[in-house]
């Protein structure tokens, strides 16, 4: 199987149905967190480079776009989520230029890293929706969790994302991603919550891991601690949504089950629900992921007392 960059569309609990684009080689990113759903960083890096060309990402994309529409499947959003920080792209402007023909909203879930390249801010200003992590505003939390790459600053950090917020004409969205005994104590949360404050962001979404993460020793707090986190974001920021539970299972079938299942779980571990829902919708039977299985394109993992299926990684 060769790479795959355009995936889904798979429901997203904030943008709908989402064409996913994976234009990241696993797994290139200036972090190395700790609940990362697609597994461990193997190439720690903050330079920007070309990773695939523009037209490939272009073809791809519009694949899938007739895929779509021939099904009747609507696409909300075209979301850069890829196996890595999307930034990392050098050509992540162009591609956003690319896309533009379709006419569908374009979002980018970035970990902010980068930020403090006006190059890469002027990038992120030319998608209509952007996601910032926001995981903790204390450095030692910040290191323990994130793992950054040894040149990151959680200052210049700070400073970066309140240009951007200043700057950004679209809709600014920050995620914070909380792990069990580590970032949910009042300290951390208040902090968090502070900095959030200064950036106005439409929406605080607040996320637990609730897909198998990169350590085995990262849970979901309890729910007397997200109510908590919930609440002290809530007295700061505007809108603070949840995203702690299981989004639906209602993943898109564009071609071959076996790419569909490959592509979407190169960035999206699926629960099995899912992917008998679209085993189901395929027409097909288990002896399908049974050979991705048994090829180890596929891994099966448990996780919280769910079993979810994960692509197998290059390294």
């Amino acid at each position: 199987m060769t790479d795959m960059i355009a995936f889904g569309p798979v429901p997203s609990r904030r943008l709908g149905f989402s064409l996913g684009i994976n234009h990241i080689p696993p797994k290139h990113c200036s972090y190395a967190c700790v609940y990362c759903q697609v597994g461990a960083t193997s190439s720690m890096t903050v330079k920007r480079q070309s990773f695939y060309p523009v037209s490939r990402i272009l073809d791809e994309v519009r694949q899938k776009v007739e895929k779509c529409a021939a099904l009747g499947q609507k696409i909300d959003y075209f979301t850069f989520v890829p196996d890595g920080e999307p930034t990392l792209d050098e050509n992540l402007a162009e591609e956003i230029q690319a896309l533009r023909q379709f006419n569908i909203p374009i979002a980018v879930i970035s970990n902010a890293t980068l930020l403090h390249q006006q190059e890469v801010r002027e990038t992120l200003k030319k998608a209509d929706w952007v996601s910032l992590k926001v995981d903790s505003m204390i450095e030692a939390t910040w290191r323990k969790i994130n793992r950054p790459h040894g040149h990151l600053n959680l200052e210049t950090m700070q400073a970066s994302m309140k240009i951007f917020a200043a700057e950004f004409k679209g809709e600014l969205v920050t995620e914070t991603m909380l792990i069990s005994s580590l970032n949910d104590t009042p300290v951390e949360l208040t902090a968090t919550a502070d900095f959030l404050s200064t950036l106005s962001p439409h929406t605080a979404y607040i996320s637990a891991p609730i897909r198998p993460p990169a350590e085995t020793w990262v849970h979901v707090p309890d729910t007397d601690h997200i109510n908590r986190a919930y609440q002290i974001f809530a007295s700061r920021a505007a809108n603070v949504e949840l995203i702690t539970n299981p989004e639906d299972i209602t993943f898109a079938l564009t071609s071959n089950l076996q790419n569909d299942i490959l592509s979407i779980t190169a960035v999206h571990p699926m629960r099995q629900d899912a992917v008998e829902e679209l085993i189901r919708k395929s027409g097909e039977t288990w002896q399908a992921v049974e050979e991705l299985l048994t090829s180890g394109a596929l891994l099966r993992l448990a996780y919280e007392e769910e079993t979810f299926y994960l692509r197998q990684l290059k390294r």
